[in-house]
């Protein structure tokens, strides 16, 4: 009985899809549907229009891809049709939200609205449903995806030293060389500086208005190296994807308009508007970034330098000295002691490291002070110069993960294989208890699970 009823649903979807089948799409391709999950189908063209995306984000075309492809939306449609039997509710913020990102992601990387229909063969208008109602569906994928690993059980440390036992040391990660830093930073003045680029765009904006070219000045001064070749356009992208005042100074101007001067964690801009579509523009700008006097670098240098010297005299404690001259707050209030502002972790590794930092310690020993030197701070731009010694407090070689030392690393491990089974074992269940119906076209793929072709 279950059977025939959820058959008949299938047979009554089926008519009420009609026009689903021979329906043109796009760049004239006839649309069907191609498979059903229970009350779910999939049609031909949003397999198309995802190979589209996939390409356009760098993804390379191969014969696997719409396979692929297909079993993703399976996966997602068994979860969505056990979603709505379970009644569960859409987070429509999060649907607008996403919706928007990628409205701006998609008309950033091709170029503007225009250029966007172009594309997917179809209005804005039309692809904002298409994507509202995707990220809609994601939207209840996603709960219910956390309503299968929500009820997995904790794991105990026996659980976790079982799994590190029969998980072969070839599937461990290698953890790399990793670093645990103390630091003292100080922060050259930089009123002198800023006023001296302040003067000099003022100067520009000036020979613009009397003729001068923009894109002239922004090849010659603008410390933009990608845009300045460009004659400083930055190319038509959403106001969201720049610093907010820039965003906000460049999208009010008109064509052919040249900003005041604009402050950004970059530096200093002036922006002249070429072309605004909706909330995006293209622009051209002069980006100019405070450089730290000769005398300023010096006397940071030096103050350091003596700093150190008293340290390594046991005239002061490292901590000690941090604590009375660092300008870092958060290193500062700990002894110096250096922290992941995301994760907490004092461990770092290379790739974690500023270049700067990691030319000067991969030379020292646990426990060596390092000369002062310059550097950048935590956003890593070139125009926010600091200066620091550093102290190297502990190594800790390149190993294969093990309890003792990355027990966090392993404990993830257990728990991201726990939450896959549970995945795992809620497709295999439905796969036998859904109607699932692929068209020929694709039944010769070789998908990654078994239960797909009955």
């Amino acid at each position: 009985m279950k059977i025939r009823k959820s058959a008949l649903c299938v047979l009554v979807l089926l008519l009420t899809a009609g026009s689903a089948f021979g329906q043109k799409y796009g760049n004239g391709l006839v649309d069907k549907v191609i498979a059903l999950v229970g009350n779910e189908m999939i049609q031909l063209s949003a397999i198309e229009e995802e190979v589209q995306m996939q390409i356009m984000q760098g993804v390379i075309s191969d014969k696997n891809i719409r396979c692929e492809i297909l079993e993703n939306m399976l996966v997602s449609k068994l979860m969505l049709n056990q979603a709505r039997l379970d009644s569960l509710t859409v987070n429509e913020e999060y649907v607008e939200l996403e919706l928007e990102n990628r409205l701006q992601d998609i008309k950033t990387r091709l170029g503007g609205e225009k250029a966007t229909e172009e594309y997917f063969h179809k209005p804005i208008f039309r692809l904002k449903q298409e994507w509202r109602e995707l990220f809609r569906e994601q939207s209840l994928t996603r709960d219910m995806q956390s309503t299968i690993t929500e009820g997995v059980q904790p794991l105990t440390p026996k659980d976790i030293e079982d799994f590190y036992r029969d998980t072969p040391k070839d599937s461990l990660p290698i953890i790399p060389t990793q670093y645990q830093l103390s630091q003292i930073v100080l922060y050259p003045p930089k009123e002198e500086a800023v006023l001296m680029v302040k003067e000099r765009l003022l100067e520009f904006r000036e020979r613009i208005l009397n003729g001068e070219r923009f894109s002239t000045l922004a090849t010659l001064y603008s410390q933009d190296p990608y845009s300045a070749r460009r004659g400083g356009e930055l190319g038509m992208a959403a106001k969201q994807m720049y610093w907010p005042a820039f965003g906000d100074a460049a999208i009010v101007l008109k064509e052919g308009q040249v900003s005041q001067i604009v402050e950004t964690p970059d530096g200093y801009h002036l922006i002249q508007l070429i072309e605004r579509e909706g909330d995006m523009f293209n622009a051209r700008h002069i980006l100019l970034k405070p450089d730290v006097l000769s005398s300023d670098r010096i006397d940071c240098l030096n103050r350091l330098d003596s700093i150190g010297n008293a340290i390594k005299t046991d005239s002061l404690t490292f901590e000690r000295a941090a604590i009375l001259y660092s300008e870092d707050p958060p290193s500062r209030l700990n002894g110096g002691r250096m922290a992941d502002e995301n994760s907490g972790s004092m461990l770092f590794d290379k790739d974690q490291l500023k270049t700067n930092d990691y030319n000067v310690l991969k030379d020292m020993k646990e426990g060596d002070i390092s000369p002062a030197f310059e550097s950048r701070d935590n956003e890593g731009r070139e125009g926010n110069v600091i200066y620091k010694i550093i102290r190297l407090d502990k190594i800790i070689p390149s190993h294969t993960a093990n309890l003792e030392d990355d027990y966090n690393v392993i404990q993830n491990m257990a728990e991201n294989k726990q939450r896959l089974d549970a995945i795992e074992a809620f497709i295999k269940e439905k796969q036998q208890t859904t109607y699932i119906r692929i068209d020929p076209l694709f039944r010769d793929c070789v998908f990654k699970r078994d239960g797909w072709i009955k």
